[in-house]
């Protein structure tokens, strides 16, 4: 069997979960015999065997984004031609599997990272883009052959938001992650080199800057901590100018009360995000909007106790006094995910990150705890082959 996965991301073009997911899934599909998997990616050209990469095309270079991306898509269908199989990651690469679908009879499999009805403040991003992205990612699900949702939690979003999907092909299939590649590394100096104390208690959070992430009310909950607690932000590729103001004026505020705030904003490579994950007392994930959340699996796998918002796929993962903490919430109902009560949450979500940094014994049970959990439950070889047997159901004729 051929299988191409199409998606914007894949290395080394790597900004967010979905990317990661990606590139961790065809490492492991490729170690399946009789089962050829081919990549289509945007971005860069790649040197990797059996992997193509598709770059803007420079007719729709002053194009709103949206149709950028459609371009692309348009341009990786011809490269689909003899797969018995496309699956397609994120909005982006909704349309290239869904024209390809259409164009060669063969199935297209979406997996569901996140959702455009649960987004809308992508609008700030797309302007009238994000009506083109919903359009495509809706066409594209009611079209497909299955689709896998990374969590339970998933699954219900996805049928709530395209309810005339049929429930039997929207599948579940959890994400996973390395734990050889992600595992404790005590290294100090390393740790020191990237501005950050190993020999102080510290808060680590990790992800884009987008509203999903929640960065700005975590901003606003780490004001809580104690003096002695640096705050590490391993944070960029901002959504908008306007949410990249937001949370620098925040961070320049805490900067002129406390020490130790610390902002990384290039993209670090694996072995310094371990390092840093490694040195850290709490993992912090304040996500209003979150499938699953493959930063709490990496912060688990190098025993980091994990603090999180009790929402979407996070409960599935974060196992609650036992792996860490998680802080619930409760979310207007518009497809936002916003808090009904911000200055709760921020203040829930304080209380938790001091439970835990202020006992660094348990705050080690806990880290220990979660590394046994990601090995026991997430391993990227048994969700390839539970991926093959969706596979192999939707070729079956």
């Amino acid at each position: 069997m051929r299988v191409d996965v199409v998606s914007k991301e894949y290395p080394p073009e790597v900004y967010g979960g979905a990317g990661v997911h990606v590139a961790e899934l065809v490492r492991a599909l490729r170690q399946i015999d009789g089962l050829e998997t081919r990549v289509h990616a945007f971005g860069k050209p790649r040197d990797e065997a059996g992997t193509t990469a598709y770059a803007d095309l420079d007719e729709l270079a002053t194009a709103n984004g949206a149709i950028k991306t459609m371009g692309v898509d348009l341009a990786i269908v011809p490269g689909c031609e003899g797969a018995d199989l496309v699956h397609s990651h994120t909005w982006y690469a909704n349309f290239a599997g869904h024209v390809s679908s259409l164009l060669y009879g063969v199935p297209h499999v979406i997996t569901a990272h996140s959702l455009e009805p649960l987004r809308p403040w992508k609008a700030e991003q797309l302007g009238g883009g994000y009506a083109v992205s919903s359009w495509v990612e809706k066409t594209s699900y009611l079209a497909a052959a299955r689709v896998i949702a990374v969590s339970a939690a998933m699954r219900d979003d996805v049928l709530a938001s395209y309810p005339d999907i049929d429930p039997d092909r929207v599948k579940v299939v959890h994400n996973g992650i390395d734990t050889d590649d992600w595992a404790r590394v005590d290294a100090p100096d390393r740790v020191r080199e990237l501005g950050v104390d190993p020999d102080r208690p510290s808060v680590i959070f990790v992800g884009r800057i987008t509203r999903q992430k929640g960065l700005p009310l975590f901003l606003r909950a780490a004001a809580q901590l104690p003096p002695d607690v640096q705050l590490v932000l391993c944070a960029g590729a901002p959504d908008t100018p306007e949410i990249e103001a937001e949370v620098l004026g925040l961070v320049e505020e805490l900067q002129q009360t406390r020490s130790g705030v610390v902002w990384i904003r290039e993209m670090l490579p694996r072995p310094d995000v371990v390092a840093l994950l490694s040195a850290a007392t709490v993992f912090a994930c304040p996500s209003i909007y979150e499938p699953l959340g493959i930063v709490n699996l990496e912060a688990m796998a190098c025993e980091t106790a994990v603090v999180a918002t009790a929402t979407g796929g996070i409960p599935e993962v974060v196992v609650d006094g036992t792996t860490g903490r998680l802080v619930p919430i409760d979310q207007a109902t518009d497809g936002t995910g916003t808090p009904l009560d911000p200055e709760k949450y921020v203040a829930d979500f304080a209380a938790a990150l001091n439970e835990v940094v202020g006992d660094p014994d348990r705050a080690r049970e806990m880290g220990r705890a979660g590394r046994q959990r990601a090995i026991d439950a997430f391993s990227w070889g048994a969700i390839a082959e539970q991926t093959l047997a969706i596979y192999r159901d939707a070729t079956a004729r």
